[in-house]
C-alpha cells in the first residue's frame, strides 16, 4: 500500500502541472494522432482522408456553436471543451467523406454542443455532449440511414494500446483510475456472459477466453470508460456514489438492451448512467460575491464568500472556482480549492491559497485571482472529494498538512467543534518557517494535539502544541513523534512529493487518506 501510494502521488505530481481539460484534450488529439497513421496501413476502419475531413468537420462546428451560445449567454469561451468534444465524436461517429454523412456529422456536432446549454441545470450539463449527439444521431438514422450512426470505430485491437496509456495519465490526474476499473469489470464480465449465454442458447461449444480475448480489446470500453465516463462534471460528488453509477453504466453497456430497433448501447448507457449521477447530486454552478480577503501568513491569502445559492458539503471536500480570463495558460480558468471553514458558517465559505508573491512566473490563474475585488461575482463549477474522517467519534486519527494543505483539516476542526465532538486528534504541521502556520487561533481553539515542523522555533505556542525541534519530516521522523501511528486513520494533505516520501510510515497507520495538491 506505501509503495503504491508513493508511486501514484509522484505520477500524480508529474500530471498536475497540467489543466485536467488540456491534458484530456492532448491525449484525445494524440489517439487521433495515432489513428491517422494506422490508417494508412488499414489498421483502422476509416482511411486518412475521411479521418481529416471528419475531424475538421466536427471541430469547426463544436467551437462554433460554442462560441455563438457562450457570446449569447455571456460566458467564458472555453476553446478546449469545444476542441475535446469534436475529437471524442471522431472516435464514437463513422467518419466519412461523403455529403450526406457529413450532414449527420455537423448534426451530431451541434447538437452535442447545444446540450450543454440547454439540457443544463442552473449552468451544469447533465449529460456527457459527445454522448447526446451520438444518440440523437442514431435515432435520426433510423429515418435517414444516410446520415450515419454512432459505431464506435475506436474498439479495435490496433488502439488498444495507445487507448490504455493515454487513458491511464487522464485517469489518475482526473483520480478516477477506480471507477474506470469498476466499470470495465462489469462491462467486460455482462458482456462476456451475454455472449456465452447466446452460444449456450444456439448450442455451441465456448472456450471462455475465445470471448474474453475480444471483448476487451475490440470493444469501446476502454475510451468509454477513460474519456467519457471519467467526466467530473458529470459525475457525483462521493465515491460510493461515483462507483454506482460506473456499476450502472457497465451492466448497460455490457448488455445492450433492444429498444425498438436500435439497442441501449454505449451511449446510451452513459446517458442512463448520467442521470443516475444527477438523481445522487442535483449538480448547479453556485453563484458567489467575494466578501474579503485577508492575509493568513505572509505568503498565504484567505478568500472569504457570500453564498447566493443552494450548496452543500461535507468537512473535507473540496470545490472548483472558476475565475475567467482571457489567454489561460496550460492550466485553464478552473481550480481546485479545499474548503477551510465549516458546513456550519454558510452562507460564509472560505477557501486559502498560496499568493505565489515570490514564485515566478505566476500562472495566469493566479492573476486573474489576485485581480479579484471584494462584491465581484463567481462561480463554484461543483464540490467533490471523499477526504472525510471517520463516522465513529472514538477512532484516534492523524493529520498530517504541509503549508496550506491545513485547510480540509481546518474545515473538520472548526464542525467538530461547532458539533461538540471530542475527538483523538493529533496534528503534524509543516511549515517553512513558524511564519508560515496559518490558522493558528482556530486549530488552537479545537483542542487537537498539534506537533510543528519549522525550520526555527516558534514563539508562543499555543497550549497542546509542541516543536519538532529540528526532527526531518520524513517516514522515520514522524514514526517519531507520533509513535502510536498504528492504532491511527491517517489523513494527509500536502504536496504528492511529500504524500510520496512519507507513505512507508503511512502504511503501518489503520488506513490512509490523501488530498494530493500540485498547486497553482
Amino acid at each position: 500500500m506505501g509503495t503504491l501510494t508513493a508511486v501514484w502521488n509522484r505520477v500524480f505530481a508529474v500530471l498536475g502541472r497540467m489543466s485536467m481539460y488540456r491534458l484530456v484534450y492532448l491525449a484525445l488529439a494524440a489517439l487521433a494522432v495515432v489513428a491517422l497513421l494506422l490508417s494508412f496501413f488499414g489498421l483502422v476502419g476509416p482511411d486518412p482522408l475521411q479521418l481529416v475531413v471528419t475531424l475538421a468537420v466536427l471541430a469547426a462546428v463544436c467551437v462554433g456553436v460554442d462560441a455563438a451560445a457562450q457570446r449569447l449567454l455571456n460566458l467564458p469561451w472555453r476553446l478546449e471543451s469545444s476542441l475535446i468534444t469534436a475529437h471524442i465524436l471522431l472516435f464514437v461517429l463513422r467518419p466519412t467523406i461523403e455529403l450526406a454523412g457529413l450532414l449527420g456529422i455537423v448534426i451530431a456536432a451541434a447538437v452535442a454542443s447545444l446540450s450543454k446549454y440547454v439540457l443544463a441545470w442552473r449552468g451544469r450539463h447533465i449529460f456527457n455532449p459527445a454522448a447526446v449527439g451520438a444518440t440523437v444521431l442514431t435515432l435520426l438514422s433510423l429515418v435517414w440511414p444516410d446520415l450515419g450512426a454512432s459505431s464506435w470505430w475506436v474498439g479495435t485491437p490496433a488502439l488498444a494500446a495507445p487507448v490504455i496509456l493515454l487513458g491511464l495519465a487522464v485517469l489518475v490526474r482526473t483520480e478516477k483510475l477506480r471507477v474506470v476499473a469498476v466499470f470495465l469489470v462489469f462491462a467486460v464480465a455482462v458482456a462476456v456472459f451475454r455472449t456465452a449465454a447466446q452460444y449456450q442458447a444456439a448450442g455451441v461449444d465456448l472456450d471462455v477466453l475465445d470471448v474474453l480475448w475480444p471483448v476487451l480489446w475490440s470493444s469501446p470500453f476502454l475510451f468509454l470508460g477513460a474519456f467519457m465516463l471519467s467526466e467530473p462534471l458529470t459525475l457525483p460528488p462521493r465515491r460510493w456514489q461515483q462507483l454506482t453509477v460506473a456499476t450502472v453504466v457497465g451492466v448497460l453497456a455490457g448488455w445492450p438492451i433492444p429498444i425498438g430497433d436500435i439497442t441501449l448501447g454505449q451511449e446510451r448507457a452513459l446517458l442512463v448512467g448520467n442521470l443516475v449521477a444527477f438523481a445522487f447530486a442535483v449538480r448547479t454552478a453556485v453563484r458567489l460575491t467575494l466578501v474579503s480577503r485577508s492575509e493568513r501568513t505572509p505568503s498565504v491569502q484567505e478568500l472569504t464568500f457570500r453564498v447566493h445559492d443552494r450548496l452543500a458539503f461535507l468537512p473535507g471536500q473540496y470545490l472548483e472556482l472558476e475565475v475567467p480570463h482571457r489567454h489561460p495558460d496550460a492550466r485553464g480558468t478552473r481550480r481546485e480549492f479545499s474548503i477551510a471553514s465549516a458546513p456550519e458558517e454558510l452562507p460564509l465559505l472560505k477557501v486559502a491559497f498560496k499568493d505565489g508573491k515570490t514564485t515566478k512566473p505566476l500562472s495566469s490563474y493566479k492573476k486573474a485571482l489576485a485581480e479579484v475585488q471584494p462584491g465581484d461575482a463567481l462561480a463554484i463549477t461543483g464540490v467533490w472529494g471523499d477526504f472525510l474522517l471517520p463516522k465513529r467519534d472514538a477512532a484516534p486519527i492523524l493529520m498530517v498538512a504541509a503549508g496550506i494543505g491545513v485547510t480540509p483539516f481546518v474545515s473538520q476542526l472548526r464542525h467538530a467543534q461547532e458539533a461538540g465532538l471530542d475527538r483523538d486528534i493529533v496534528l503534524v504541521y509543516v511549515a517553512s518557517d513558524s511564519s508560515e502556520l496559518a490558522y493558528r487561533d482556530e486549530i488552537a481553539a479545537s483542542g487537537a494535539h498539534v506537533i510543528v515542523f519549522t525550520r526555527d522555533r516558534p514563539a508562543d505556542l499555543p497550549d497542546h502544541w509542541v516543536w519538532a525541534r529540528g526532527v526531518r519530516l520524513d517516514a522515520d521522523g514522524l514514526l517519531r513523534v507520533v509513535p502510536d501511528i498504528a492504532s491511527r486513520h491517517a489523513y494527509i494533505s500536502g504536496p504528492a512529493a511529500l504524500i510520496a516520501d512519507l507513505a512507508p510510515a503511512l502504511e503501518r497507520a489503520r488506513s490512509i487518506t490523501t488530498d494530493a495538491f500540485s498547486g497553482y
